[in-house]
C-alpha cells in the first residue's frame, strides 16, 4: 500500500492551495482517510478526516471553515482544499488511511502514511 501526497507549495496569507492524497495497492481499499501536519518542533496534529463512504468528516478547530477534505473514488485520491491560508498553517502536511470505517483524530489510529507534502504561507 502506497499513499501519495503532493500540492504544497509557497502561498502568501489569505491564499489557497488544494492538496490531493492518492492511494495505491492491489486489493487496498481506506475505510478512512485523514490529513495531519508537523510544523517545525512540533509534534505532528490532525487536521481532518472522513470516512470514505462520505457520511462522516471531522476537522480541526483551527481549520474549520476554511478546509475542505473530500475524495473521488474513481481516481483513488483524497484532496485537502485549502483557503484562507494562515502563517500558522505551514507545516509539512501528511495524509493517512486506515483499515476502519469510522474518522480519528490520533496518528496511532492510521495504519498507513504518505510522504508528506510542504506548505509554506508567508504574511
Amino acid at each position: 500500500v502506497q499513499l501519495q501526497a503532493s500540492g504544497g507549495g509557497s502561498v502568501q496569507a489569505g491564499g489557497s492551495l488544494r492538496l490531493s492524497c492518492t492511494y495505491s495497492g492491489r486489493t487496498f481499499s481506506p475505510d478512512a482517510m485523514g490529513w495531519f501536519r508537523q510544523a517545525p518542533g512540533r509534534e505532528r496534529e490532525f487536521v481532518a478526516t472522513l470516512t470514505w463512504s462520505g457520511v462522516r468528516e471531522e476537522y480541526a478547530d483551527s481549520v474549520k471553515g476554511r478546509f475542505t477534505i473530500f475524495r473521488t473514488n474513481a481516481w483513488k485520491t483524497m484532496y485537502l482544499q485549502m483557503n484562507s491560508l494562515k502563517p500558522e498553517d505551514t507545516a509539512v502536511y501528511y495524509c493517512a488511511a486506515r483499515r476502519l470505517a469510522a474518522t480519528a483524530r490520533t496518528t496511532s489510529a492510521y495504519d498507513y502514511w504518505g510522504q508528506g507534502t510542504l506548505v509554506t504561507v508567508s504574511s
